[in-house]
């Protein structure tokens, strides 16, 4: 009994001397373990993580160090191959930039360009535009008044072959094409970029950067010190419009405004110009771009999400800022469609005409028509030519207007119409604070230009001079769209006429020959059909004109408010290939020497395999300067052989026919 109480009494005096820290430890040992086990889940992530990211790294050393089988093999690049058949660096190569693919860097800017100086604002990561949009937009437009520089800020093009290797990374221009040069010879003395601000118009290039005189200087550098080997000229895109513009300007007289050269320097120095998806005669997307600033991209993404890109609550204006920037680069008015209704069709008849879309019965577009199903298009065989497509209505508003017989359709003067000043009309005004030319226009003008009323490739430019006529003065004034009737006229001496090769005479070098190479078999807008764009609540949207993507047509030729053509995605077949195949075959009044042109067309096939990255056989617009065949035929042109050597004409298109079918004076 005494030794319990004394028991007792040691147990009573042992939990009164316990302090009360000890207490508090003892009392939160059971979270403790709580939290441990939620470190314990968070543990198990992280080794799933590990472990992944392990299994990862060991496939990609099992990748690089063990054989891959034969049938997962890249195939072997076109210059290897060709190098080791002996064929090897002969006549120097320019490589010419198209629009947009062509790096810009900052030199100058305003205080919001801080820390930018000489780095890339067009043609890299692009992370600018997620930071700072607006700052971005502001320098890379041009002035609205003289179409240079904006006062403070300076951006100029990117030298060297960097310039336009990548458009962004891993997503190749030239990238692949001078890798294969290189595989034969090819190194910094005998190939070149010629890289300019494809912002501007091609007379102003010369006028600020003297991009002209830098491209005369240097090919006649290369020239001189390769063994007096004539040059081969490749450009892409827009830069085969450019460069010839340069043909004339080079041997134009230095008092009219010329390089100087005189007759025969592009007999002496040039070998052969090799255009790689020329837009020789425009392409209609350039009209949908500075008419809404859209193309058949912009119009899905907005049947996708209707009101996303007009929201007021986001006030995201985004089409608004970009029509604002395209509509200061005179570039863009350089790619409207050249020679009129006797090129691109009338409200009635166009050279397409008998023919689908995409050439279903040809071989060439089985893969296109592929495409189009695994997209869903439920479309039968016999309903694809149930309508003639009226092709030369490059702006329909309404799909009843793009196809009435003519004699049916509402006419419109649009001298007639009138434009209020936006002071005068506060309906006229949008919400924020971005303004254009449309804001200048009435609403009784904007309805009377939409009222079931289609226009050509004549009209639509009468309709761009009434919509945006500050632009039209300052960019027609470096660029035409007719065809001459004399082009001994001593008016085509002007610059302004020299990027349009029915207004202009090639070279007088009988020995030079001209290239157009292309792809085929893309669905490649065309026309477009319009609508009036719908205000919602207090704000009215800067740009009262928009594709209707809810437009579907019977067949495959047109979705989502865009009829399609074939062509290489961007470049229509007609643009891309007639002045090779009828405009300069043989002596004509635009070549009176007679040089040998070349037609060589690319069957488009989407890559196989993920080996093949964006295809090695692919006949999109940048695509193609991947494709294998085009890749060789440039190198042994390079290399010294002639168009005939090549295999001469290679057509899978309709573009024969539809050339024969224009009509004009040759």
């Amino acid at each position: 009994m005494p030794s319990l109480l004394r028991f007792r009494k040691l147990s009573s005096f042992s939990e009164e001397t316990i302090s009360p820290k000890a207490k508090q430890s003892a009392t939160v040992e059971k979270p403790k373990r709580r939290r441990s086990g939620r470190c314990s889940c968070v543990d198990s992530c992280c080794w799933l993580i590990g472990y992944l990211c392990t299994a990862w790294w060991l496939l990609l050393f099992l990748y690089h160090s063990v054989p891959v089988p034969a049938m997962l093999q890249a195939p072997e690049s076109p210059g290897t191959r060709l190098s080791r058949d002996g064929v090897k660096a002969l006549h120097p190569v320019i490589l010419v930039p198209g629009i947009v693919t062509g790096g810009l860097e900052l030199w100058e800017g305003r205080p919001c360009a801080e820390g930018l100086f000489r780095k890339r604002l067009w043609g890299a990561s692009f992370t600018e535009i997620l930071r700072r949009p607006l700052c971005w937009l502001e320098h890379l437009s041009l002035d609205s008044e003289t179409g240079l520089d904006p006062p403070g800020i300076r951006v100029r093009a990117v030298p060297g072959l960097v310039a336009a290797d990548y458009f962004a990374p891993c997503y190749f221009a030239w990238a692949v094409l001078i890798e294969n040069l290189a595989k034969i010879g090819y190194e910094g003395k005998n190939l070149h970029m010629a890289s300019y601000d494809w912002r501007l118009s091609f007379h102003n290039t010369e006028v600020r950067d003297q991009s002209l005189s830098r491209l005369k200087s240097k090919i006649e550098l290369m020239y001189a010190t390769n063994g007096y080997n004539k040059v081969v000229v490749v450009p892409h895109s827009m830069g085969a419009i450019y460069f010839l513009h340069f043909l004339k300007w080079v041997e134009t007289p230095l008092h009219d405004g010329g390089g100087g050269g005189g007759p025969g320097w592009c007999a002496k120095h040039i070998k052969a110009v090799v255009n790689i998806g020329p837009a020789f005669l425009g392409v209609p997307k350039a009209v949908s771009n500075l008419l809404s600033a859209e193309g058949k991209d912009i119009a899905y993404a907005r049947s996708l999400a209707p009101g996303l890109l007009d929201s007021e609550l986001l006030k995201l204006q985004t089409l608004e800022h970009l029509l604002r920037m395209s509509h200061s680069w005179d570039s863009i008015v350089s790619l409207l469609p050249k020679g009129g209704e006797a090129i691109w069709g009338d409200l009635d008849s166009h050279a397409e005409e008998g023919h689908n879309c995409i050439h279903s019965k040809r071989k060439s577009s089985q893969l296109s028509l592929s495409n189009f199903h695994r997209q869903n298009y439920s479309i039968k065989p016999e309903s694809w030519v149930k309508e003639p497509a009226k092709y030369g209505r490059i702006i329909s508003f309404g799909k009843r207007a793009a196809e009435l017989p003519s004699s049916q359709l509402s006419t419109l003067n649009i001298e007639e119409l009138s434009r209020v000043d936006c002071t005068s009309n506060d309906s006229t005004l949008s919400c924020g604070e971005f303004w254009s030319e449309y804001n200048e226009m009435s609403r009784e003008s904007i309805v009377k230009v939409g009222e079931n009323t289609a226009y050509t490739a004549t009209t639509v430019l009468d309709l761009l001079r009434f919509i945006a006529p500050k632009m039209m003065r300052r960019a027609e004034a470096h660029f035409s769209h007719g065809i001459a009737d004399d082009l001994d006229d001593p008016k085509y001496g002007h610059y302004k006429y020299w990027s349009n090769p029915l207004e202009t005479k090639l070279p007088d070098a009988p020995e030079m020959e001209m290239y157009c190479l292309y792809g085929v078999g893309i669905p490649t807008e065309r026309s477009y059909i319009y609508k009036l764009a719908t205000s919602s609540g207090k704000c009215k949207s800067s740009i009262p004109f928009r594709i209707d993507g809810s437009v579907d047509g019977d067949d495959v030729c047109l979705k989502g408010g865009t009829r399609f053509a074939d062509g290489d995605e961007s470049v229509p077949v007609i643009s891309a290939g007639f002045m090779c195949a009828k405009g300069w075959r043989g002596k004509t009044r635009f070549n009176p020497s007679g040089m040998e042109t070349f037609v060589r067309e690319y069957k488009h096939k989407p890559p196989g395999s993920l080996l093949e990255s964006r295809g090695t056989e692919s006949g999109a617009h940048v695509d193609i300067m991947g494709n294998v065949g085009l890749i060789e035929d440039v190198l042994r042109i390079a290399a010294g052989a002639s168009g005939q050597e090549i295999g001469g004409d290679r057509i899978y298109s309709d573009v024969m026919r539809m050339s024969e079918r224009i009509s004009i004076k040759l």
